[in-house]
């Protein structure tokens, strides 16, 4: 079953390491095949050295386990509601990455301090609140999803940004911001597949790198002028982009 998702998301997994992402078996990615309702996540807390393919294991989107012959990530319910509530997405991913998690446990949000991150993300990667001990007791791991979902699809009334003069174009939150930070916890990514979860968790990590970097150069600096990330954003992203080779 989901031969070809499974090996997709194996290879997701494998590339958080690859990328140096994951310490031990600190990370998980998924993927999901919205015609069948079913998505492939990575088993819990197995060594990345010993994951193959047919390890992965399936769910559906009322979160019982399809195929498989090990348990799902402690982190599935988070992911199985982060699928539900954004249709648009294909992959997610969790890190507890050096850089991003750091910006994590200071409970802080990353400003845009240039165009690199404004090529991948659409002003601030937002740092969320804690949960409560309410919502931790009654369940960490969903509830950590219905707090992810509730910030982005409420936020702006789910929409983010537009396209400047009379060319206007919003875009979803959740979209053109793929990530968040969990409050004292780490960072979740997503896109259209497990790949380009990956992608944007790589990215992250980079942009929180430099934005560390950044602020302790100068510690009054501001974030970039709007219209500079207007730029950069739309020129990727907006309905007018120009970015890179069409049909490529």
């Amino acid at each position: 079953m989901l031969e070809q998702l499974k090996r997709d998301v194996y290879e997701a997994n494998m590339d958080l390491q690859r990328y140096g992402l994951i310490t031990f078996t600190w990370g998980n990615a998924s993927g999901i095949d919205r015609e069948q309702g079913l998505f492939v996540i990575k088993p819990s807390g197995v060594p990345y050295e010993r994951l193959t393919a047919d390890m992965m294991t399936v769910m559906d989107l009322k979160g019982n386990k399809v195929e498989g012959n090990y348990a799902p990530s402690s982190d599935v319910k988070t992911h199985l509601v982060l699928y539900n509530s954004f249709p648009k997405i294909g992959g997610i991913v969790h890190t507890h990455s050096l850089w991003a998690t750091s910006w994590a446990q200071a409970g802080t949000d990353i400003p845009c301090y240039g165009t690199t991150h404004a090529d991948y993300f659409y002003g601030s990667v937002p740092c969320v609140r804690n949960l409560t001990k309410e919502e931790i007791d009654e369940d960490y791991e969903y509830n950590t999803g219905v707090l992810i979902a509730e910030y982005f699809l409420n936020k702006s009334g789910g929409k983010s940004c537009s396209d400047a003069g009379d060319n206007t174009e919003e875009f979803e939150k959740y979209i053109a911001v793929p990530a968040v930070l969990c409050k004292n916890h780490g960072p979740f990514t997503w896109g259209k597949s497990a790949n380009e979860a990956v992608y944007h968790a790589v990215v992250l990590e980079k942009v929180a790198e430099m934005a560390a970097y950044s602020k302790r150069i100068n510690p009054d600096l501001q974030e970039a002028p709007r219209i500079l990330q207007d730029k950069h954003y739309l020129r990727k992203h907006g309905k007018n982009a120009y970015y890179g080779q069409k049909g490529v």
